[in-house]
């Protein structure tokens, strides 16, 4: 059980209301991390403003979605990796190979593979990568733009992990556990 109250989209006032209506227009839906972040509408204000400007990256929708994959399974996020197993299919229309490959940070295509491997190397020192990672990803044909936005991803990701880890978010989707 979720360690903070979900918000009732339907009994909401404003600005968590008018919050709710952007994460529908945003995400399709109003999941329950949502609803928990609506405790605090800076946090579901701060989420949904930097998706919104992340999706209008030059990343691909598959290429984000394997990123938040490798990004919830390296942190063990249930969560996460449960909305994001999903999305994937249905969305993104990635297939089983696929998604068992961006969990362990892998895709057929090199760049891809590369932009994967970088965002768990992002993930695992905490944002303190070396030389040699930012030239692995430059030699796989990474520009600095979807280096910077890979660490964008990487940051969001890590927000909505250790958020919905933290709160115990109830899981809303089918299950995937890490």
């Amino acid at each position: 059980m979720s360690h903070l109250p979900l918000v009732d989209p339907a009994g909401a006032t404003t600005p968590v209301s008018e919050l709710f209506e952007q994460t529908q227009r945003q995400l399709g839906v109003t999941p329950n991390m949502a609803k928990a972040m609506a405790n605090s509408p800076v946090v579901l204000e701060g989420f949904l403003g930097l998706h919104a400007a992340l999706v209008r990256g030059v990343l691909s929708y598959a290429t984000r979605e394997r990123i938040a994959l490798t990004i919830a399974q390296a942190n063990a996020c249930s969560y996460c990796l449960s909305v994001h197993t999903f999305v994937a299919e249905n969305v993104a229309k990635l297939n089983e190979e696929e998604i068992a490959a961006a969990r362990k940070a892998a895709a057929d295509d090199p760049k891809t593979a590369a932009i994967l491997t970088f965002a768990l190397a992002v993930n695992e020192t905490r944002g303190s990568v070396t030389d040699r990672d930012l030239a692995a990803a430059r030699a796989a044909g990474l520009t600095d733009e979807e280096i910077a936005e890979t660490i964008g991803h990487v940051a969001i990701n890590v927000f909505t992990n250790y958020f919905n880890k933290a709160v115990a978010v109830d899981i809303d989707f089918p299950v995937v556990e890490p």
